[in-house]
């Protein structure tokens, strides 16, 4: 209904606008003296006045100008308005000759001329005075011309012909050096399809991505929409996929803020843009006061997780932050990169491990912490399963001396860095990671420290996670391996789980696990694929898939929450939390003991046979699934 508004509105102005320019052009010509001859050519012009004006528009239509968007008027379109003008002339010239009839010349070229400083006018407004001042208007429509038919320029599809789209393709043609050609332009607004935009047709929406990208040889798609959520992304990448063609894209609006929209702006797409949500946002200066001024230890320093978690604990002014990790190369240039960056921030780096219960109280006596976030676990599935002693003492005995710690130096937060396969977990690693929350929220019911655990999926980009494998696999030709087709998992991005846990270490009141609403779990072979189409390659042509079959202890999905712990809204709409369980009557025996991480104990699991280790965490994990 808009869209036929507009072209009504258009009509009619350019009814006007033909009329008119006749009108001046017959007073031009006899100097604005109604003679007698005047008066015989006007009357010509009045009898023909119908035919005439419908010639003109047929022609106008022919040219394309009904079709255009006014908004993006540029200087194809000045153009394309001066051919219609001329060849609406001829037309009328034939009409009026197959009529034996005739004007004087004169009146020709006058009305053509006001034909398209008028029609022109409607259409452009500002534009054209934009449009002129620009330096490089007529040099890029010239260049953009004699490089029409080169075989070297790469053939752009812009999804979206909103302002960001507008621009990129006046940015393009405006540097001819790019070696850029855009052919077409795709949008889901019905009002812009079957128009045009800075002189590029609008042919469809983004279902029809494929079979535009195969009829106008599109080389490179664009996807120019700053504002669209991670949903409409991951729907026109899923679509643009299908096609073999490179992909750019736009940042957010948030990154685009005070800042021009160019072809400079535009980057790769990443497997981010797959996740089929919006990232989660917190508010970390409202809620990281509590990082400002206060001694912070963050163990696993060296990590993924931990490097993130120094990074962005870094620019909240703590008094002093320290990075502890027993790998010394990671954490030496993180060290490097803190200290370049906040010069004034006092760093230090520990190298220990947490299973070091006295090192670790030398730890805490020397630097005295106001907040800890303990990162540093061991956390690969199928290494865990073959070493369960390790797992054990590193993330149970590691954790419970870390909690321990923190109790009698009178730590004001301890944030616990745990997985959703703590939740009824089917491997060592998950089973030590659950033993790990328990002993965190029995300790939370007696000790002056406010206690929480996070709990993850899976982390992009993170050290030893699923992309950077498939990307060396496809760096190496393939191929790229999946344990199941039907395998799913949770995922989320770096900066959102280290938020996540500062988060937590503000809304935490003790024993609570915080859980991220992290959408829809993705499958893993559509991740695969994503990501061998995202590299340039063709899934099962350039680059197989082999399923490989499910690792020991790994599951086909994952939990986020046991059904006993319950769900509560928090302050945060992305954040969720459960409540504290009590431990295992097995757990709770070792506990009261406060044995367990003697080194009587240590040795006793040192001693063990690997399966009597897992039979022994199944009786503190009641639902850990061995697979027996």
């Amino acid at each position: 209904m808009v869209k036929f508004s507009r072209i009504v509105i258009l009509l009619l102005l350019d009814i006007l606008c033909i009329n008119f320019s006749y009108i001046v052009s017959f007073l031009l010509r006899f100097e604005f003296t109604m003679t007698e001859s005047f008066w015989g050519f006007f009357s010509v012009y009045a009898d023909n006045i119908v035919a005439i004006t419908v010639v003109k528009l047929f022609v106008f239509w022919l040219f394309g100008l009904y079709r255009s968007l006014w908004k993006y008027a540029g200087t194809e379109e000045l153009v394309k308005i001066a051919l219609a003008s001329a060849a609406a002339t001829a037309a009328s010239i034939v009409y009026l000759m197959f009529t034996q009839q005739m004007f004087p010349r004169s009146i020709y070229i006058f009305s053509c001329v006001l034909d398209l400083v008028l029609v022109g006018g409607v259409r452009f407004g500002y534009r054209i005075i934009r449009d002129l001042r620009s330096p490089g208007a007529i040099r890029s429509l010239i260049n953009s011309l004699r490089n029409n038919q080169s075989a070297e320029i790469s053939r752009v599809m812009v999804v979206g012909a909103g302002d960001a789209g507008a621009a990129i393709i006046k940015d393009i043609k405006q540097h001819p050096d790019l070696g850029k050609k855009v052919v077409v332009a795709v949008d889901d607004d019905p009002n812009k399809q079957n128009r045009s935009i800075v002189g590029v047709k609008i042919a469809g929406g983004h279902e029809s991505i494929r079979q535009l990208a195969r009829r106008y040889k599109v080389d490179e798609i664009i996807i120019a929409i700053p504002s669209a959520n991670r949903k409409a992304i991951q729907k026109i990448v899923n679509e643009c996929n299908k096609t073999r063609c490179k992909m750019k894209i736009l940042p957010g609006i948030s990154d685009l803020i005070n800042e021009k929209v160019s072809i400079s702006k535009l980057r790769d797409v990443d497997i981010e843009d797959l996740l089929g949500r919006d990232p989660v946002q917190v508010n970390l200066k409202e809620i990281s006061g509590y990082l400002e001024g206060k001694i912070v230890l963050v163990t696993g320093g060296g990590g993924s997780i931990g490097s993130e978690l120094c990074r962005q604990i870094a620019r909240f002014r703590p008094r002093k932050l320290i990075a502890l990790d027993i790998y010394e190369n990671t954490v030496f240039e993180l060290m490097n990169e803190i200290r370049s960056a906040w010069p004034a921030l006092e760093f230090e780096v520990v190298i220990t491990s947490v299973r070091n219960r006295q090192r670790m109280r030398e730890v805490f006596m020397k630097y005295k912490p106001h907040i800890v976030f303990h990162a540093a676990a061991h956390k690969h599935v199928p290494l865990m399963e073959s070493n369960p002693k390790d797992a054990v003492i590193n993330n149970i005995i590691g954790t419970k001396n870390m909690v321990d710690l923190a109790d009698e130096f009178a730590v004001e937060n301890f944030v616990l860095i745990s997985t959703d396969k703590a939740v009824n977990p089917t491997n060592v690693m998950g089973a030590t990671k659950r033993v790990a929350e328990m002993i965190l929220q029995e300790k939370s019911t007696r000790s002056r420290t406010t206690y929480s655990a996070v709990r993850f999926g899976n982390v992009l980009g993170s050290n030893g996670s699923v992309i950077p494998l498939f990307r060396k696999q496809i760096e190496r030709g393939g191929p790229v391996t999946v344990t199941h087709e039907e395998i799913t998992r949770y995922f989320m991005t770096i900066p959102e789980a280290v938020q996540l846990v500062i988060q937590a270490g503000a809304m935490a009141k003790g024993g609570e696990i915080f859980i991220l609403d992290m959408g829809e779990p993705i499958r893993i072979m559509d991740l695969a694929e994503n990501l061998i189409r995202l590299s340039g390659y063709v899934p099962g042509v350039d680059i197989d898939i082999k399923v490989t079959g499910l690792r020991p202890g790994e599951k086909l999905y994952e939990e986020l929450l046991l059904d006993e712990e319950g769900i509560e809204k928090t302050a945060h709409d992305k954040i969720f939390v459960g409540h504290p369980l009590p431990p295992s009557p097995e757990l709770e025996q070792i506990l009261e003991k406060e044995t367990i991480c003697s080194e009587e104990s240590i040795n006793g699991i040192l001693a063990m046979k690997d399966e009597e280790v897992k039979k022994w965490l199944q009786k503190l994990v009641p639902n850990y699934n061995r697979g027996e």
